[in-house]
């Protein structure tokens, strides 16, 4: 059985937090959304992954 994913608190700057707020209605996601797909994004980039592959705890769509 997959890992439920982790909260944790992240504090933000109010207006980091306004700019990552637009930038997510732009894409249509939450928040939250948006900074799960920045940080997936970065760490494709820096272990040279495909970012839009699933994590290994979250099976794709089609699988569900």
């Amino acid at each position: 059985m997959a890992e439920p994913r982790k909260p944790f608190l992240l504090r933000l700057d109010p207006v980091l937090y306004q700019e990552l707020e637009r930038w997510a209605q732009q894409e249509l996601r939450s928040v939250n959304g948006q900074i799960e797909w920045i940080l997936r994004q970065a760490l494709a980039k820096r272990l040279g992954a495909d970012p839009g592959a699933p994590p290994a705890s979250q099976p794709r769509a089609e699988e569900k």
